[in-house]
């Protein structure tokens, strides 16, 4: 098994379909998979076995996907690292995964020399590297069959967006990315003609295996942008050619405050949230304005991607959905054993879609499973009387105030509902009386004011008294991961001082 032979079937059978489009420039299947094929003899021709790691550290591009499925192909592990890291964030992790190849930029050059040696790293390939990609093309050769991998190897390590601490290295394996591309396929209802505009980053679950990945297995095409820009995202849904849009909740929040967005989104079909929770609020607010529905699944870097999709039949606002095929999910409390519908718990998963561990890390592998083999997300969530299952909040971003829990996603789903508010987050703060006391960050939307004092009276209407929070402040913008997550340790150490 090689996860790679879904860009192989779509080139077999979509040959002249485009499979990647950028700066108005198309690949077809045809070329992408004989590009592919040189990429993954040329790194065979200069050493590169299976199961060895080759990293790529680039923004998005048809480069960075033809290097991927490249490296996948010859039976390589694709180990891929955020293009924004520091210096010494960077180093950090090739020192921990090891690559002897990587894929890179210039500018990373200064840095990745410095991990030589050390880090066994042995060859750079970007435009003043060791290698550029067009030598290692060219030295390769255009016939080739993915090499044959065992279902349980690991095809790909992503690093977990560190929003609760040192980033981890989760192993996904053939099999995982595999299920995970069909599932979402699937509940999407992909096909060739599909178009789905890219802009977050490829390093990320979301990018890589959400929307890459599945993509691919469907042969749809994949309309890139190395960043989120504004106007060549409205370029590109205004041209009538994309029919599918990925983001994070804060891109739809900040669309929604655009005028005429119905007739600016030309043949969108579909649109997806993922990364972040997403009010409900916005998800009604879109549907008003556009005509569409914002769907929404649960997954995370450790599922590589998908475990519940809110579905296209019967979707359930402010719900994440049901499982998807062949992945199970419970609720379970705090000892591990099973809670039946209506109680809150944490989210369990069992399934194919569910990594193999974390890279040297057998002590963290072993506290995110429990005995039974069933893998600890750190969500709470509650199933409703349908088997719909909603997101309660993150474990970690309780809140305990005066001996009362409060879930942030609660409150934060009330101040969604005030129309001057763009994004929001509630935090707990240490406090000598309250034990912590509930804090909001608000970020207005623009050519609003926020005035706390309504906000607060208006929250007194909706929720208990203790879960209206203490403090209130206004901010220009809130502190994000690069895919667009919310980043709430960043809020706790900047204003815990």
């Amino acid at each position: 098994m090689n996860v790679a032979s879904n860009l192989e079937n779509s080139g077999f059978y979509f040959p002249r379909q485009p499979a990647l489009s950028e700066a108005g420039s198309e690949i077809t299947y045809e070329a992408l998979n004989k590009r592919v094929n040189c990429i993954a003899t040329g790194l065979m021709k200069i050493g590169i076995g299976p199961g060895e790691h080759v990293g790529i550290c680039a923004p998005n591009s048809s480069d960075w996907i033809a290097f991927y499925f490249g490296v996948l192909k010859a039976g390589a592990v694709a180990v891929t690292y955020s293009s924004l890291l520091s210096k010494d964030e960077l180093m950090l992790l090739v020192d921990h995964s090891r690559p002897r190849f990587i894929f890179t930029t210039d500018d990373k050059l200064s840095t990745l020399e410095g991990t030589r040696g050390s880090a066994g790293l042995e060859k750079t390939i970007c435009q003043n590297g060791d290698l550029t990609i067009q030598k290692l093309i060219a030295a390769g050769s255009e016939n080739f069959k993915a090499v044959d991998r065992n279902r349980t190897d690991t095809a790909a390590i992503l690093y977990t967006g560190g929003t609760t601490g040192i980033p981890k290295g989760v192993m996904l394996t053939h099999e995982n990315i595999n299920t995970s591309a069909h599932n979402v396929a699937h509940n999407e209802h992909s096909n060739e003609n599909d178009r789905a505009i890219c802009f977050l980053p490829f390093n990320h679950v979301f990018g890589q295996m959400h929307i890459t990945n599945a993509t691919i297995y469907s042969a749809g095409c994949l309309e890139i942008l190395p960043t989120f820009d504004l106007d060549k995202i409205l370029a590109l849904t205004g041209s009538g050619k994309v029919t599918k849009m990925f983001a994070v909740p804060t891109v739809y929040t900040r669309l929604l405050s655009l005028d005429g967005l119905k007739e600016k989104l030309g043949s969108i079909r579909y649109c997806f949230s993922a990364a972040a929770s997403m009010a409900a609020e916005i998800v009604r607010q879109w549907k008003e304005v556009t005509g569409l529905t914002i769907y929404e699944g649960y997954g995370m870097t450790e599922s590589a991607s998908a475990v519940t999709f809110n579905h296209y039949y019967r979707h359930v606002v402010g719900s994440i959905g049901t499982a998807v095929p062949g992945v199970e999910v419970q609720i379970r409390d705090v000892e591990g054993n099973r809670l039946e519908q209506g109680h809150e718990g944490e989210i369990c998963i069992f399934g194919h879609n569910i990594m193999k561990g974390y890279l040297n890390n057998p002590e963290a592998t072993r506290e995110a499973f429990w005995d039974d083999g069933w893998f600890r997300s750190g969500d709470i969530g509650v199933f409703d009387k349908d088997g719909y299952l909603y997101i309660v909040d993150r474990l970690k971003d309780m809140i305990i105030t005066g001996g009362e829990n409060v879930y942030p996603k609660e409150v934060e789903e009330a101040l969604y509902m005030r129309p001057e508010i763009e994004e929001c987050a509630v935090v707990g703060f240490p406090d000598k009386e309250w034990g912590e006391k509930v804090t909001v960050f608000i970020v207005p939307r623009p050519g609003q004011t926020i005035v706390p004092d309504e906000v607060k009276s208006f929250l007194k209407t909706r929720l208990s008294p203790f879960k209206v929070p203490k403090e209130y402040i206004v901010l220009e913008d809130l502190p994000k991961s690069p895919a667009g997550k919310i980043l709430k340790r960043e809020l706790r150490k900047i204003y815990s001082k």
